[in-house]
């Protein structure tokens, strides 16, 4: 559904992300849509389209430059190796910038790490219009949450002990179907 393409930080150097589209892009409203600790894979572009088949253009960009893993050791490597405050204050906002010259509204989206850098963003960027976090937050000596000046909404889960046991969590169709249902209306409203 989607295609990847290159757009540029504000430092001026070229990064590459995933774009998915929805049937009517002209003017739509845009997401950016950060990755997990697992990379650019198919299930963060899954995110992607869905938010394009809701009518969003919705743009993952790759932190990890190519690298990908489905081994969670390799993922923790990979995490443990990224700039975080790079990550948000260039590249995050380096997407946020090339979907502003496509859209009026802009939002940001990201899950467990991609959660933590969806607030750090929302600190640093203030082309932003609004935020959902998924089950992410970063260490709070590193956000600045009086800079957040846009709407949010998070999702943190009561019932299950967090991502970061692997096998510990199941997954509940009914609850995330209305968490889904929650930012849908939510990124309708605020960037709509």
């Amino acid at each position: 559904m989607g295609t990847i393409i290159n757009f540029q930080r504000p430092d001026g150097a070229t990064l590459q992300g995933y774009l998915a589209e929805p049937a009517l892009a002209a003017n739509a409203p845009a997401i950016v849509v950060i990755q997990e600790w697992w990379g650019l894979n198919a299930q963060i572009r899954g995110v992607a389209d869905r938010l394009a088949s809701a009518g969003f253009q919705a743009l993952v960009p790759d932190l990890y430059r190519g690298k990908s893993t489905v081994e969670a050791e390799e993922a923790h490597h990979l995490m443990d190796g990224l700039n975080f405050g790079d990550a948000a204050s260039q590249d995050i906002r380096g997407a946020v910038q090339f979907l502003k010259g496509r859209a009026s509204k802009v939002g940001v989206t990201g899950f467990c790490m991609g959660g933590a850098l969806t607030l750090l963003s929302l600190a640093q960027s203030p082309e932003i219009d609004a935020g959902v976090v998924w089950y992410g937050c970063p260490p709070l000596n590193y956000l600045d949450a009086s800079k957040i000046k846009v709407p949010v909404m998070g999702h943190w889960a009561l019932q299950d002990v967090g991502p970061g046991r692997i096998g510990s969590t199941q997954y509940d169709p009914v609850w995330a179907q209305q968490a889904w249902d929650r930012t849908l209306h939510f990124f309708g409203r605020t960037l709509g």
